[in-house]
């Protein structure tokens, strides 16, 4: 079975600009539906749509958290969300317009209490069992917590996949995770200099590599991506889907494309072009991708 863990979920309201935001004016704009929002969230609801099996864990809180848990059960998704007793899930707003602006809004504390329930629930995890750790790591948590939370599950074989930044993402390469995903900027960050062809952005992926990681997956926006796989062979495919119109959710789509060719038996090769093809269907779509889009692009 496939977990994912979004520690910070959101409903995300997405508004439609006719016009250029103007700061300090009234700007008019369209909605479209609230939306389940969190990057593991996200990851779930691909998999869910590629019909491989998912159970989104989390925190929730409030009249927010419980809308969000109720869209989730609408979408048949399965979910084990931990309700905090403080707060309310965080809504954050989204402008599309002539540039993307977003708002996200602060969530609701964790205590030590309801991480513990956490790594509690993650104790039934065993060998064959994928966990996916994704999105930042909430003011007020420990900045390791996905290393925390790893270091068990690696001792009993559970592979894990890890979708965060910075130092958070550094942290957790001692447990051997099965894939990370940083995009351009973030490789770039972690390796302290700039990367201006595809030779450099493999040797970046191969310092993690070197450091722990088992595969890396390097989105690289509209050149594309690059695979470089646990044996050493590096994988490139192409940007797919044509001008995007929505870049939320389409790491995570590409994340979840290539843990459903993973969980078929396909190749890393193969994994690679799934993930593409669902980032690439995200991007070109208002909403996250429906399967006859993903296949459509594959």
């Amino acid at each position: 079975m496939i977990y994912t863990i979004t520690l910070n979920p959101a409903l995300d309201y997405v508004l439609k600009l006719s016009a250029p935001l103007e700061i300090g004016e009234t700007n008019r704009a369209t909605g479209l539906p609230l939306q389940c929002g969190g990057k593991g969230i996200n990851v779930s609801l691909i998999l869910h749509e590629l019909e491989v099996p998912s159970v989104a864990l989390g925190f929730v809180a409030g009249q927010t958290g419980a809308w969000l848990t109720a869209m989730l059960a609408e979408k048949g998704l399965q979910q084990d969300m931990i309700c905090l007793s403080n707060g309310q899930t965080r809504i954050n707003v989204k402008l599309k317009g002539v540039q993307e602006t977003e708002i996200n809004g602060a969530g609701p504390e964790i205590s030590q209490q309801a991480l513990d329930q956490l790594a509690q629930k993650l104790e039934s995890l065993q060998q064959g069992d994928v966990l996916v750790l994704a999105g930042s790591i909430p003011a007020g948590v420990p900045a390791d917590i996905y290393r925390r939370l790893m270091e068990p599950l690696a001792a009993r074989g559970v592979a894990c996949v890890v979708d965060t930044t910075g130092q958070a993402l550094l942290d957790t390469l001692s447990c051997r995770p099965l894939l990370i995903k940083p995009n351009k900027s973030e490789l770039a960050a972690l390796c302290g200099h700039p990367l201006t062809d595809d030779k450099a952005i493999a040797a970046a992926a191969g310092e993690l590599q070197n450091r722990g990681a088992r595969n890396v997956l390097v989105s690289l926006g509209a050149e594309g991506a690059l695979l470089l796989d646990e044996t050493g062979q590096i994988h490139r495919t192409p940007a797919v889907g044509g001008k995007p119109v929505n870049t939320v959710g389409a790491g995570d789509s590409m994340v979840a494309g290539f843990l459903a060719a993973l969980h078929d038996g396909k190749s890393y090769c193969e994994a690679l072009r799934l993930g593409s093809a669902a980032g690439g269907a995200t991007a070109c779509s208002t909403q996250l991708a429906r399967k006859e889009e993903i296949l459509a692009l594959l």
